[in-house]
């Protein structure tokens, strides 16, 4: 099997489930149980700080949005930059949290760049592949800039990096085709 964790999953037209629609997925877990990933590009319309409140033991002061990691109920998780806190080196330079006492001590620190999930999205063993192999992601590799980079140019920039970026250099291209 192809070492599939740290590398981005790019959702095509073939795929049908709006849960999915244009949505880039950072594989944090690949094994022979199945993969676990996050959706980086699905800010939710309420801040760490709201949808924490009460729920923890400090204060939370994180007003960064809540992002929707996928369909799948989960607890609150966190991909960020602090390797002491870190349960899972995704790539380098990113680390995956769920534990509650690291997640509150990264809320205290409030480091940037950090990224908080509610949800998350898992495929059983070989259900990925399948999906795969019927066209409906993309997979390429991840850097750390592009965990955290704003979310809604995000798959955009990433598509088209992953298909025409093969033949032209897509940092030349302007954001609005009209100004060409």
């Amino acid at each position: 099997m192809e070492e599939r964790q740290g590398q981005l999953l790019i959702a095509t037209s073939p795929l049908q489930d709006p849960n999915f629609h244009r949505t880039v997925v950072l594989i944090v877990r690949d094994d022979e149980n199945g993969t676990f990933g996050l959706v980086l590009n699905r800010p939710m319309d309420t801040t760490v700080k709201d949808a924490t409140a009460g729920a923890m033991v400090g204060e939370c002061e994180v007003e960064a949005p809540l992002h929707r990691g996928g369909p799948c109920d989960g607890l609150l998780t966190v991909l960020h930059s602090q390797k002491e806190l870190g349960e899972v080196e995704v790539l380098p330079g990113v680390f995956f949290t769920a534990g509650r006492e690291q997640i509150e001590r990264i809320m205290a620190d409030n480091p940037k760049p950090a990224k908080y999930f509610a949800g998350y999205s898992g495929w059983s063993a070989g259900q990925l592949d399948g999906e795969m192999e019927s066209g409906a992601w993309i997979l390429t590799p991840a850097e750390s800039t592009v965990v955290f980079e704003d979310p809604d140019v995000m798959w955009r920039r990433i598509m088209t990096q992953v298909t025409i970026g093969k033949h032209v250099d897509v940092d030349r291209m302007p954001d609005d085709p009209s100004v060409n």
